[in-house]
């Protein structure tokens, strides 16, 4: 038998598998017979669709699991927010906390609810926020806020974009009044604009009040598109929405210096005393861990610096009905710690894409809204607390589980608690 290279013993178990050629070639070739289950054709909520569902999943799954009698009564909450309505999943949710911010916004000793099937995640991040309210809180303030979309256009030649852009920047206040007709809470706060050759993209940031806005800011975008198409001086030879130049539902490092969402920085200072009592660690334990490991970043070539802020966000967006593909870029940052004049540590985190509303998507749903009550901050108003409340969340947990590496409790904790 020949030698494998390296990459051939990694794939060894594939190689295995396709060793018969007739069989593979019958296992990937294309069928084009009629699929055995077909969806209703409306995708809308109603008795009857989802009887028609439920007529070929019965004998799949147990119908009550996913349509239990709660679920079949609200169903008619879900129309704006599901197509093809089967049911609804039901995920445990816990409470962290209490949290004290002491931010621009948010001003209270806040109650976390955190939505994850994952143990010992919920009981670091109650560590974390009882260290900071120990500590008499966290500072946070909002620094920025927008939300983008990104047209783009393609012309023959680079002059052509040259006198395209020529004509665009003359087009402000059209483009404001053009996107604006279209939602009573966006205002188009400002357009960049970016040249690669003979390819050109707009940049159109909004700010969304209370919402988060992905939906608002694409409608709006969309309408300006259309001025664009039926009144530039010169016509574009393609011409596309969304360039992917937004960083929608992507991690991207153009919004580390930026904002996509709302940006926050929370910090707090922490006594020796603290550190000792609730992590059984030191300062300067925990800030060679995060001098080490800023270089595994380094290394690793990720956008930001931050221990795990997806494990907040995304058990913080599920349980308060936000958009939860937005944790892939709302989860880049930077946490940063030091030891103070006085023995103690200083930590900081700044999360430039947080992607919250508090009205809107799924803040009205009856759990989601809820778990918003429960922090007091669900409707008009509210947006910029609960994205300072989520960046002391993060910052909570980056203390919680920084301590935990540098005491060697992490592998421990989730032995007891996960099994």
């Amino acid at each position: 038998m020949p030698k494998l290279n390296l990459s051939q013993r990694r794939n060894k178990p594939v190689f295995s598998q396709v060793s018969d050629t007739n069989k593979l070639e019958k296992l990937l070739t294309p069928r084009f017979k009629r699929p055995a289950v077909r969806l209703t054709p409306s995708p809308y909520i109603t008795e009857k669709n989802i009887t028609k569902r439920w007529e070929k999943l019965t004998s799949l799954t147990d119908k009550n699991a996913l349509l239990d009698s709660q679920s079949l009564n609200d169903a008619d909450l879900y129309n704006k927010n599901i197509e093809h309505y089967i049911g609804t999943v039901k995920l445990p949710v816990g409470i962290a906390g209490p949290l004290r911010v002491n931010g621009l916004n948010a001003q209270n000793d806040f109650l976390i609810p955190l939505a994850t099937t994952e143990a010992a995640l919920v009981a670091s991040y109650n560590r974390g926020s009882q260290l900071i309210t120990a500590a008499g809180g966290a500072s946070a303030i909002l620094l920025n806020e927008g939300v983008t979309r990104t047209p783009v256009f393609a012309f023959q030649h680079l002059a052509d974009a040259g006198q395209f852009v020529s004509w665009v920047v003359t087009q402000y206040d059209h483009f404001k009044q053009v996107a604006e007709s279209t939602t009573s809470h966006g205002k188009l706060h400002d357009i960049n604009i970016n040249v690669d050759g003979n390819q050109v993209y707009l940049v159109f940031e909004f700010h969304t009040g209370d919402a988060s806005g992905q939906n608002m800011v694409t409608i709006a975008t969309n309408e300006v598109f259309r001025y664009i198409l039926e009144h530039s001086p010169i016509e574009p030879k393609d011409a596309f929405l969304d360039g992917n130049l937004s960083g929608d539902k992507k991690p991207n490092a153009h919004t580390m210096r930026h904002v996509r969402g709302k940006k926050v920085s929370a910090d707090v200072h922490l006594s020796r005393q603290l550190v000792e009592k609730y992590l059984h660690t030191t300062p300067e334990a925990m800030v060679k861990f995060g001098q080490m490991t800023t270089t595994g970043a380094a290394l690793s070539g990720g956008i930001g610096v931050n221990a795990h802020y997806a494990n907040a966000l995304a058990a913080f967006y599920i349980a308060c009905g936000q958009d939860a593909a937005c944790v892939a870029e709302s989860a880049i940052g930077m946490t940063r710690m030091e030891v103070s004049e006085q023995g103690g540590l200083y930590a900081c985190v700044t999360l430039p894409n947080l992607m919250v509303g508090t009205v809107g998507g799924g803040t009205s749903l009856p759990s989601q809204k809820a778990c918003l009550d429960i922090m007091g901050l669900h409707g008009n108003g509210k947006a910029k607390a609960l994205a300072e409340v989520a960046a002391s969340l993060c910052l909570a947990g980056e203390l919680s589980i920084v301590g935990a590496f540098c005491a060697d409790h992490f592998s421990r904790a989730h032995q007891k608690l996960a099994r």
